[in-house]
């Protein structure tokens, strides 16, 4: 399934998650794009937010406002409604309304194969091919892998560090997925100092030595961190 964490607080864009894109608020857009592949889930922190989701047939369940993280948001979705802890767990950002669905597809093929791995912690994420200029911005998150595509580090600073001339960037896409059971796992795990010096919850899994599995996609979506964003998002994609 799918659950889509929605905080209405935000400090750079504020009410970001109900922005408007043609004629739907972000969160609503965002639900719609992945509705043909799973349930859909909107947690939120807030009854505005509720309300919106009902006044457009999105399922949504209120959560708490003291979450540090959208992970956590959806851990206590999941738990409210009582998902089995082997069934896969889709966390997309509100904030990716762009997001195609062969990227999910993607990525649910690759948690699916380390399921029948049984893999003592399932957790996995994904990544594109950005430029130079992109590695720049520290709201576009950069990540480097290993031979088996795990990930080795996420970082708001472009990395690697570019010595030869010759470095390659990749971009992460904001989107997760888990097993019930590992979503839960992450969560009961100690906040890293990392996570908290980058403002990147997914260091907390590397700091304590979890596998984060990373699939490389083409995908020309983005999340929306700014109110530029959004104004580049609607013209590239016609809103």
């Amino acid at each position: 399934m799918i659950i889509i964490p929605a905080r209405l607080a935000s400090t750079r864009f504020p009410e970001k998650v109900l922005a408007d894109i043609g004629g739907l608020p972000m969160v609503i857009r965002t639900a719609k794009r992945v509705a043909s592949i799973d349930r859909v889930v909107v947690a939120c922190d807030d009854e505005k937010i509720l309300e919106i989701c009902a006044a457009h047939g999105v399922e949504a369940r209120l959560t708490s406002t003291t979450h540090k993280s959208g992970t956590d948001r959806i851990n206590e979705c999941a738990q409210i409604i009582d998902v089995p802890n082997d069934e896969l767990i889709i966390n997309v950002q509100a904030d990716e309304p762009f997001i195609e669905t062969e990227v999910l597809e993607l990525l649910i093929e690759r948690l699916n194969a380390l399921k029948a791995l049984n893999a003592p912690f399932i957790m996995g994420s994904c990544y594109n091919a950005i430029n130079t200029e992109s590695a720049q911005d520290p709201n576009l998150v950069k990540v480097i892998t290993d031979a088996d595509h795990n990930a080795i580090y996420f970082s708001r600073s472009p990395i690697p560090f570019n010595r030869s001339g010759e470095a390659n960037y990749f971009g992460h896409i904001g989107i997760y997925g888990f097993t019930k059971k590992s979503l839960h796992n992450f969560c009961a795990l100690g906040e890293a100092p990392l996570e908290d010096i980058e403002k990147l919850e997914q260091l907390r899994a590397l700091y304590h030595g979890k596998k984060i599995s990373m699939v490389k996609v083409a995908s020309a979506g983005f999340g929306i961190d700014t109110v530029e964003d959004l104004e580049r998002a609607k013209k590239i994609f016609g809103f």
